[in-house]
């Protein structure tokens, strides 16, 4: 797959496509079913698949509080690489875009620079300026320019409607395994491990490190994980997700100690898997009550591993 950054880095002369627009945040199985079709009809035209999305997300945009994130751009990028998408076009949200007469993106973006032959998006799609674009404007100009618009209905997976906003709040009461199920495969996010303070070390318990965004969406607090990426095998461990409140830390990471492994991690690209949560994130008085705090941590974390093992 292809991750083009902005219009600008669009080949001149673009191959005609199949697109789709959204914010593609979480890539549930509502996402996917849309994918998934695209992707038949992507081969019928024989035209590459592109999905079209933004960064920052409109509604962290305009919004002074957001919705939280389900992934990290980057995690949006893993996912969309798994799905058969032949490009991912991430366009940059910024006061340009956002006051860009909607006949304006449909003519520059969509017709002139992509060249879409068959787009799809929802029926309540709004874009441009004052959100004054929708479907209907994108069919009465798509039918002057050889592009079809379609919409995509609403996925419902067992009586039940999927959607992004519910995933966040399955995620913020940390209920991983419906989560799962909505999403269609196993939470994870991803990363390069970085070089912490190495405070864990000093306690007996070593983690690696991967900085999130500050408003991901499951609660923070510790989680029983496995750990994709660092080794041949998948790893156990225990995670902490939060700021750190008893170093008075201030960003967003993920720390996660890995049982029964040594070895130089840094550098390595990981996905780390929230299996089940343990506990939230509380401030300790004191590095000694932490430490014990952690030690009961492991062993429920190691007894949730072992009965959730494959």
């Amino acid at each position: 797959m292809k991750f083009i950054r902005g219009i600008h880095n669009l080949k001149q002369n673009q191959q005609a496509c199949v697109a789709t627009i959204g914010n593609f945040d979480g890539l549930h199985l509502g996402h996917r079913k849309i994918i998934g079709l695209l992707k038949e009809r992507s081969k019928e035209l024989n035209l590459p698949l592109t999905v079209i999305s933004f960064e920052p997300l409109p509604s962290e945009y305009f919004l002074k509080d957001p919705p939280a994130r389900i992934y990290p751009l980057r995690d949006k990028v893993r996912l969309l690489s798994t799905l058969g998408v032949d490009n991912f076009l991430c366009l940059q949200f910024n006061a340009a875009l956002a006051n860009m007469p909607p006949e304006k993106f449909v003519s520059e973006v969509l017709i002139k620079n992509l060249n879409v032959r068959h787009l799809a998006v929802g029926d309540d799609f709004r874009f441009g300026h004052k959100r004054m674009g929708d479907f209907i404007l994108l069919q009465k100009m798509g039918k002057h320019a050889d592009m079809a618009v379609v919409s995509t209905a609403t996925v419902v997976e067992q009586g039940e409607r999927i959607s992004s906003t519910k995933i966040r709040n399955v995620l913020a009461r940390a209920d991983i395994d419906k989560a799962n199920k909505l999403l269609g495969q196993r939470y994870q996010l991803s990363g390069r491990i970085r070089q912490g303070d190495k405070r864990g070390r000093t306690i007996g318990f070593p983690t690696i490190n991967m900085k999130l965004p500050g408003h991901i969406a499951p609660q923070k607090g510790v989680y029983a994980v496995r750990v994709h990426g660092v080794d041949q095998t998948v790893i156990s461990g225990v995670a902490n997700l939060g700021s750190r409140p008893t170093v008075s830390g201030t960003e967003n990471r993920l720390e996660t100690h890995l049982f029964n492994f040594e070895g130089d991690v840094y550098g390595k690209y990981i996905c780390v898997e929230l299996v089940k949560f343990i506990r939230p994130e509380y401030r300790f008085d004191s590095f000694d009550k932490l430490k014990q705090q952690i030690l009961l941590d492991v062993t429920q974390a190691k007894v949730i591993l072992e009965l959730q093992s494959d």
